[in-house]
């Protein structure tokens, strides 16, 4: 049966497939329609299953907003050069209207959703698949839902986007901004109250455990400095092998230094002031939720040094931040 460039058009109007694979399917479907769909289908997966393994850490976020619910999704591929394309922009945006439209839960419930064409979302992520010969996933999805919500999509790249939901309607500049700070800054909580407590936990072991090395290395280098050695040039077995051969150390002096830093750290270690363990690691964690937490942090569109609790707080009294999410091919 002779296939004509009608009847490719036809075939990559339903598939979105390239020209040449439309005509291959079509010539070995022998003309039928929905065996050449079929065809171009398990080319798609077979595609994807070969590239499984590889890493996609270009693509495209994207975010909407509609009654009450905002979606942010993105959509994963190898290159920026085929990110880029229009089919590949074309599909991250028809795969998030169809999340606002149908607010699926999560990832796989989005996966199962129906596009215009009757593919499913995961179906024509392998079509695309198939048709570039790169591997396509759906690697983001966030559904949020809050009296007001203001998205940011990085102009420039379209790989970074954020959402925030907040109590109430506020000002745009302020909502625009806090979403930027959002993107920008990646906070872990929206204060510390809401941090997860296995994230403190860690944080604050980190903190105890860095104040102890600290305590202990204090001490180590007090009683190197006595000795007359200098701490920089015994700080590591490399630097005190080296810098004997360059004649910055005696032989004795090396051992020596090795001896003080066996016996000291082991002494102070023992003995080292829990209380004032405790209070400087606490310092640290409060440290962190100043930095880490959204509001927090300090504004990044004010120029006063205000934090963006205080910066939203100036423009509503009554309005607080609700929920964020955040997604980024960069991280």
């Amino acid at each position: 049966m002779a296939i004509t460039a009608a009847d490719v058009m036809k075939l990559r109007k339903m598939t979105s497939a390239g020209m040449m694979d439309c005509k291959k399917a079509l010539e070995e479907a022998n003309g039928d329609f929905d065996k050449a769909v079929g065809i171009i289908r398990e080319k798609g997966k077979m595609v994807a299953a070969k590239r499984a393994d590889r890493e996609t850490a270009e693509g495209a976020v994207k975010a909407r907003i509609a009654g009450g619910k905002g979606i942010l999704v993105a959509l994963g591929c190898e290159t920026d050069f085929v990110s880029r394309t229009p089919d590949f922009q074309t599909l991250a945006d028809a795969i998030a209207d169809i999340a606002i439209a149908q607010a699926p839960a999560d990832v796989e419930a989005l996966k199962a959703c129906k596009m215009a064409d009757g593919y499913t979302v995961a179906e024509a992520i392998e079509a695309q698949t198939g048709k570039t010969g790169e591997k396509h996933v759906l690697a983001y999805y966030a559904l949020v839902e809050a009296p007001f919500i203001k998205e940011y999509i990085h102009t420039l790249t379209g790989k970074l986007g954020a959402l925030v939901g907040f109590s109430k309607e506020v000002p745009t500049d302020i909502a625009k901004g806090v979403a930027m700070q959002v993107a920008s800054m990646n906070p872990v909580a929206i204060s510390a109250e809401d941090c997860p407590a296995e994230v403190v936990e860690n944080e604050r072991k980190i903190a105890i455990e860095k104040t102890k090395e600290e305590q202990v290395q204090k001490a180590v280098d007090a009683a190197l400095k006595k000795a007359g050695i200098n701490p920089a040039h015994v700080d590591s077995e490399d630097h005190i092998e080296s810098n004997t051969a360059k004649g910055w150390l005696t032989p004795e002096q090396a051992q020596q230094a090795r001896e003080i830093i066996k016996t000291v750290s082991a002494e102070k270690a023992a003995n080292l002031p829990e209380q004032m363990i405790q209070n400087i690691a606490n310092g640290r964690v409060q440290k962190f939720f100043k930095e880490q937490t959204l509001e927090a942090q300090e504004y990044q569109m004010a120029d006063n040094h205000i934090s963006v609790k205080e910066a939203l707080a100036a423009a509503d009294k009554e309005a607080k931040i609700v929920v964020f999410k955040r997604f980024s091919f960069g991280d």
